[in-house]
């Protein structure tokens, strides 16, 4: 019996995402979405896509979950996406709406499998879902920190003129404004940013990688980023799906780790067939403690709003 991956939400990022794990060809992919047809017709599209990119994924479309049933993954990408001149936490009610819903009908059709949340605001979202599915912590994760280290990455890799293979960067904290990227923990080819770059130029680099989502919806004026996002989403599934035991920074749910409690906020973690196997905690400064701290308290305040009970 071949193995199941949901994709809930068939927009931009969804559709993105059902392609590249299509392409991985190691399990089938449930597309849903609630507008009728869409993603019926982009799961069509993609098995059609099948012959000649040598996959033989098969793909299903629907608007409810009974063909979802028993996946091993959820990958959440429901929700509003944001405008110029919207915040991620404008997103906040309505989007958690949304998720609830969604998650309620994960956890009813695929009670074991694994969530990774992606709609936004993420980390207050990655709350709900594991408030509504009553999963246990380590099968509830939220991709953000994945994304904001490519997209660090990708700005070190252009600052330097060198492959981003060849760049390493960790990026902590909330998915927005006060995410927090470690400079001293970011490399190019082993050697910290740090030493290689004035204060001022690493300051220009870590700026630009907390505003890289707005850069894009700045540009594209009506959408935003799915591209990344999907490759951050298909390199979670990866690690899960294979057992890869992979170092990643992902929203997971603290309990004192980090001097943090209660709350899902990107930290690096081990990623594997267990989902989240193990918080990683690493050695940060008085100043980078503050600023965690300080996006922790910003995540806090979004959890609050949405008076979970």
């Amino acid at each position: 019996m071949r193995r199941k991956i949901t994709v809930v939400g068939a927009g931009n990022v969804g559709g993105s995402t059902a392609l590249e794990l299509a392409r991985r060809n190691y399990a089938d992919v449930a597309l849903v979405d609630v507008v009728e047809g869409l993603a019926q017709g982009k799961a069509l599209d993609m098995m059609q896509a099948g012959p000649p990119d040598y996959y033989s994924t098969r793909l299903t479309g629907s608007t409810g979950y009974e063909g979802t049933a028993g996946s091993e993954v959820v990958v959440i990408t429901s929700g509003i996406a944001r405008k110029p001149g919207m915040s991620r936490d404008d997103l906040l009610n309505t989007n958690a709406g949304i998720v609830r819903s969604v998650t309620e009908q994960v956890a009813q059709h695929s009670p074991d499998a694994i969530i990774i949340v992606v709609s936004n605001p993420l980390d207050a979202m990655s709350q709900v879902a594991y408030h509504v599915s009553k999963f246990p912590k380590h099968r509830v994760v939220g991709m953000a920190g994945v994304l904001d280290s490519a997209r660090f990455r990708t700005f070190i890799a252009m600052e330097f003129g060198v492959s981003p293979k060849d760049v390493h960067a960790f990026v902590m904290g909330g998915h927005g404004d006060t995410m927090v990227p470690l400079a001293r923990y970011s490399t190019v080819a082993g050697v910290p940013i740090t030493e290689l770059l004035p204060a001022d130029k690493v300051e220009a680099l870590v700026k630009r990688t907390a505003n890289g989502g707005a850069e894009i919806v700045g540009y594209l004026k009506t959408g935003s980023a799915f591209y990344a996002p999907a490759a951050s989403v298909v390199e979670m599934v990866d690690a899960i799906m294979l057992d890869e035991k992979r170092i990643l920074p992902c929203a997971a749910l603290l309990e004192g780790e980090y001097g943090i409690n209660g709350l899902f906020v990107g930290v690096p973690i081990k990623l594997g067939a267990g989902g989240v196997e193990q918080i990683m905690e690493f050695k940060l400064t008085a100043d980078e403690t503050a600023a965690l701290h300080k996006s922790a308290a910003a995540v806090k305040e979004l959890v609050d709003l949405l008076k979970l009970q």
